[in-house]
């Protein structure tokens, strides 16, 4: 490559697309859709670039149309996974050596081929293999990723340039290398965008990776892996092993060369990840790095100065787009009952007015829920509503799998602020709300705080300024992305930094350079020009 200290061009962020009747990119992402249904391509195990296959062929189906095959992978043994750091080691000795232009190079292109021929193909894939609405497919497998590969390069550039002082007669440098070992990306079903990060933030900082995606998002991942490809990653930086991560995680975390572990997904599992890591801890050759999201049970909290539509708007588009199935979706409401009072009819009309089904139908505002054992969970969930005193289901609560996994937008109410309901995390769409008496607020916030473990996303609705101040202040800890008078999901790269801690997991913000810095180990090198010669210093003489 050339000489020069090059400038990233500018990110921006992807405009989202409308596909609203009549416009050129509904008619095209309708007839791809129609395609990619009819095929049901086998999802192999790449590994350096080679297709394997190993026959044990696993099912994806349409949550909304579960008869319904869109492809099969070949589900990996733990043997591929020692395959895949072999290759990922091997690929890494030119990989690392690139110059981080020529590496940022290849997830720009990517982005630019996504925004372009690839659009229609992995928005597709995300609404059949995922169920998401052709909105929800759009800001996610479209927007959302165009804007990591983009925003990332921007990053990391500025974090290459950060250099230390020098003092006259020296040149003091710091080097950001990738780290000593392969990434183990474990990724979620919910999120197209967030799948292809885990492995490509590693990446780009000149890691090489090994990437288990989630058996219910892999006809999507599938279609990133040939979008990587087709943008030029070389084989063995990114190897794609589908299976199942309780056969296959031991066989990463347990070998000497870990170098970091990428999670998103369940805290239950990312705890016993960082068991597992921290029981052979004396075994690796550095220490791993643990980056994880993993959940949250997101709040709004309603001042009695907030705006009813507003608060019911965040409530119905926070909780219930995508089914509730993401790690932000707001879950617990507590609401002063004078806003309460004024905003419950048309709440409950509107929750119950909304179209659940195929989205395929571009009028369903939700699809299915991801899978059989989803479906069950949240059956469960809100019968137990039924049963438990102080609780009412006051919208929704049908629940029907004949030909999807459908279950119908749920709000219930509860008297008590502390059941299940209003601490446990359901990923679905089920809202619960506590209605609180106006002169309560101080303890609410409280309330809130102290409820749940997690710490992922929250929101304060209030017109009185004192206190939104007030409640960013008491709720300083209770939410990694706080929002005032908004839904709290829906976090945009580059603008909002996506993070929780408590239970939510380490805080590490994707979508920004705090995220990237994990994945590399700093090296500070010092040169001076005129060495000293004489070992005495002057208050010796």
């Amino acid at each position: 490559m050339h000489d020069a200290v090059v400038a990233v061009p500018p990110p921006g962020n992807e405009p989202v697309l409308s596909y609203a009747p009549g416009t050129a990119e509904r008619a095209r992402l309708e007839t791809e859709l129609k395609r990619m249904a009819g095929e049901c391509p086998e999802v192999p195990i790449v590994i350096g670039g080679q297709r394997i296959t190993t026959g044990r062929l696993v099912p994806v189906v349409m949550p909304h149309a579960h008869r319904h095959v869109v492809a099969n992978f070949h589900a990996a043994e733990p043997a591929h996974i020692e395959q895949a750091i072999k290759a990922a080691t091997d690929a890494r000795r030119e990989w690392e050596t690139m110059r981080w232009e020529a590496r940022a190079a290849v997830f720009l292109k990517a982005a630019d081929l996504l925004a372009g021929p690839w659009r229609d193909r992995i928005v597709a894939a995300t609404m059949l293999g995922q169920s998401k609405t052709v909105h929800q497919a759009e800001i996610d497998s479209a927007c959302e990723l165009i804007d990591f590969l983009r925003w990332n390069c921007t990053y990391a550039a500025r974090l290459y340039a950060e250099q230390p002082a020098s003092s006259p007669g020296m040149w003091n440098m710091t080097e950001l290398r990738p780290l000593e070992g392969f990434t183990f990306a474990l990724t979620p079903f919910n999120f197209t965008a967030i799948a292809a990060n885990l492995p490509a933030a590693p990446a780009l900082m000149g890691n090489t990776v090994v990437w288990k995606p989630s058996e219910s998002q892999m006809l999507s991942a599938w279609h990133t892996m040939l979008l990587l490809e087709e943008a030029g990653l070389p084989p063995g930086v990114i190897n794609m092993v589908p299976g199942f991560g309780h056969e296959l995680a031991p066989a990463a975390v347990g070998h000497r060369d870990l170098g970091a572990i990428h999670f998103t997904g369940s805290t239950e599992i990312f705890r016993s990840l960082w068991k597992q890591v921290a029981e052979r801890i004396e075994s690796y050759k550095s220490y791993p790095r643990l980056v994880g999201e993993t959940g949250g049970k997101d709040f709004i909290v309603a001042h009695p100065s907030a705006d009813p539509r507003a608060l019911a708007t965040a409530i119905v588009r926070g909780g219930y787009e995508y089914q509730g199935q993401k790690c932000s979706a707001a879950s617990r409401i507590y609401v002063a009952q004078s806003v309460w009072k004024v905003m419950e009819a048309e709440l409950v009309d509107t929750i119950e007015s909304i179209k659940v089904g195929d989205v395929r139908d571009f009028s369903n505002f939700m699809g299915g829920v991801i899978k059989k054992a989803a479906f069950d969970r949240h059956a469960a969930a809100i019968s137990e509503a039924r049963e438990t005193r102080g609780m009412k289901v006051l919208a929704g609560g049908g629940c029907d799998d004949k030909d999807g996994w459908f279950v119908r937008p749920t709000l219930l109410t509860t008297d008590d602020p502390t059941v299940r309901h209003m601490r446990d995390e359901f990923f679905g769409p089920i809202v619960t709300a506590h209605v609180f008496p106006d002169h309560a607020w101080n303890d609410v916030l409280d309330l809130v705080d102290r409820t749940s473990p997690y710490a992922l996303t929250g929101a304060v609705f209030a017109r009185d300024r004192g206190a939104l101040v007030e409640a960013t202040s008491r709720l300083r800890h209770a939410a990694g992305n706080f929002y005032l008078n908004d839904k709290p999901t829906g976090a945009v790269v580059g603008q909002q930094p996506f993070g929780g801690a408590r239970a939510s997991g380490t805080d590490d913000k994707a979508g920004s350079a705090l995220n990237l810095l994990r994945f590399v180990a700093a090296r500070t090198i010092k040169e001076t020009f005129v060495p000293a010669t004489d070992w005495r210093y002057p208050y010796l003489g």
